[in-house]
């Protein structure tokens, strides 16, 4: 599967989920999401608002946790609960947060991903799949396994690198339906090591008025921005 292939496969994907128009059209977007863990009986509230061209909060009420917000302004991503306080989040972890934070990456996929691999077909849950190997930010990878019947994604495989190791997440997608404006996947199962979540799409709203000041960045987190850096340290003679 050469160059050609590659296109077809990604500019299909936009076309089967709603079209170019559609896509064009988003600025805005709300949605609201239920997060379950199988078999710890523990279940949470998502909502995630999203401005183009790259503006994202989301706020997580996790019970006996309390709230975990993250957001970007499209520079600066971070992350505030009661556990950590305010983090700014760097690497793979900032790169995530703008690669979430973009309403149309599906579209822009040529602007966005650095390079683009075709890697033939694979059987995914019996049916045949497109490969595709995406590559992002600093050295970030994305596996996306593409339905050759619907053009429909139907599994994503990221690479993860962070301090504590390096590890794949594996992300199946399922039961699309029209949201906000364009096709969906409604149910979607995330594999981590030692860790299942499960998620339900509940509600989106697309081009609904956001306040600016939603994006905005908190005040322990520009606290955190405001501290001088500490001097590198010297090198070894």
């Amino acid at each position: 599967l050469g160059d050609v292939y590659k296109r077809q496969i990604l500019d299909r994907y936009v076309a089967v989920t709603g079209g170019r128009e559609a896509y064009e059209k988003r600025r805005t977007e709300v949605r609201t999401a239920k997060l379950e863990l199988p078999g710890k009986d523990l279940s949470f509230t998502v909502t995630t608002y999203r401005a183009a061209p790259g503006k994202a909060y989301t706020i997580t009420e996790i019970p006996a946790v309390g709230k975990v917000e993250e957001g970007t302004d499209g520079e600066v991503a971070w992350s505030l609960s009661a556990a950590r306080g305010p983090v700014l989040k760097a690497g793979f972890e900032r790169d995530m947060a703008l690669y979430g934070a973009t309403l149309d990456v599906d579209l822009r996929w040529r602007e966005f991903f650095t390079s683009a691999e075709t890697a033939g077909l694979e059987e995914i849950d019996g049916r045949p799949c497109y490969k595709l190997l995406l590559r992002w930010g600093e050295g970030n990878e994305l596996t996306r396994f593409y339905d050759q019947e619907t053009g429909l994604v139907t599994k994503g495989l990221m690479r993860v690198k962070l301090p504590q190791g390096q590890f794949t997440i594996e992300t199946s997608f399922e039961d699309y339906r029209m949201a906000g404006g364009i096709s969906q996947p409604h149910k979607t199962t995330t594999k981590l090591p030692g860790q299942e979540m499960v998620g339900t799409l509940q509600g989106v709203e697309a081009n609904v008025e956001i306040e600016p000041a939603r994006f905005a960045l908190p005040e322990p987190v520009k606290a955190l921005l405001a501290k001088p850096k500490a001097p590198a340290a010297a090198e070894p003679k």
